[in-house]
């Protein structure tokens, strides 16, 4: 383990510490859940042991929350949507946890982070607790260990889990294989409603929420509901859960629509228990993070080998130059990794 002087601050270094944070975690300490987000989002060798160890301890206190995922593209007003369904689960006395996944930059890494001046209502609440995280390039729009840092909020005592996604195409596929229920918000355009229709999203979705039905797209707001509601009825496969989405009309500007969009979550989160899909979907769910966390570690791991490392800048150079094809560059690196065995 890394000395404390060279210790991030969300590090314990020790089983005790762990402990102790465990115990604040659980008892509803902030910071105490900050710093633990901030262990298991770490990608050090060190810092993830005593996460594992952190995950262990709470885990009895994990899987009762309502987990909620919202994507859509970006401008449909996610965070303003999130903003204003939060104050309306606060008014309701639940406590809420975001975990809002900002794009990271492909050029700096550096992502905006700017969820909480986007969802004013809900930074300043006492029960809401808002997390941004960059996606660090993740493929699928949300972070790599999102379903951990869900975990620990859920054993921060939060009842609902919201995971805001960066809306990149792949991210609908990956926020479903970690929340209960997935709302999809679409705004009206000017065109073909059903342009950018996709087969695969529309499996997915459980809710679906036409945002911004408001002043003078109320109407524009309400044919676009229509659209989508007769394209579900006919792409909609019959061998999904059996859950029909509706569809919703709201303006999070104006805070309307938010008791029908969580009247319909708790719908169809009471009929995925009645008929036993919850449990089988948590299961399917357990097992993705599996191989993803996998594939992940693994990858954390060949890229970390020194010799790999001298040898994928001049890989990738004979790649770019044509001298070698990725597959050919592929093949050396995994004989020079095997190789270190």
């Amino acid at each position: 383990m890394t000395s404390r002087r060279e210790r991030s601050p969300g590090q314990p270094n020790a089983e005790s510490e762990v402990l102790v944070l465990a115990e604040r975690l659980i008892g509803g300490d902030r910071r105490a859940l900050s710093k633990a987000i901030t262990l298991v989002e770490s990608a050090s060798p060190e810092d993830s042991e005593c996460a594992a160890r952190l995950l262990r301890i709470i885990g009895p206190r994990t899987g009762q929350s309502i987990r909620l995922g919202v994507s859509g593209a970006p401008g449909v007003g996610k965070s303003t949507f999130i903003d204003a369904l939060g104050v309306h689960l606060l008014g309701l006395k639940h406590r809420l946890a975001v975990l809002a996944v900002d794009p990271s930059s492909s050029v700096s890494g550096g992502s905006v982070l700017g969820d909480k001046t986007r969802m004013p209502r809900l930074a300043v609440a006492a029960d809401a607790f808002i997390r941004p995280s960059p996606s660090g390039g993740f493929k699928g729009g949300v972070a790599p260990r999102t379903r951990e840092s869900l975990l620990v909020c859920e054993a921060a005592g939060y009842d609902v889990v919201m995971v805001e996604t960066v809306g990149t195409g792949q991210s609908e596929h990956a926020v479903s294989e970690m929340v209960d229920s997935f709302v999809l918000l679409v705004t009206a355009g000017s065109g073909d409603e059903l342009q950018g229709f996709k087969r695969g999203v529309m499996e997915l979705v459980d809710v679906l929420v036409v945002n911004k039905s408001d002043g003078d797209g109320v109407e524009r707001a309400e044919n676009c509901a229509r659209a989508y509601a007769s394209g579900l009825s006919i792409l909609r496969p019959p061998d999904s859960w059996g859950w029909f989405p509706p569809v919703l009309n709201a303006s999070a500007l104006e805070s309307r629509g938010m008791d029908q969009v969580w009247q319909k979550v708790l719908l169809h989160r009471s009929w995925l228990a009645s008929n036993g899909a919850l449990s089988r979907k948590r299961q399917e769910q357990l097992r993705s993070a599996l191989r993803s966390l996998l594939d992940a570690e693994l990858t954390l791991r060949f890229l970390a080998s020194p010799r790999v490392k001298a040898a994928y800048s001049e890989m990738e150079r004979a790649v770019e130059q044509g001298e070698l094809s990725p597959s050919d560059a592929v093949r050396r690196l995994l004989a020079i990794y095997e190789g270190e065995r």
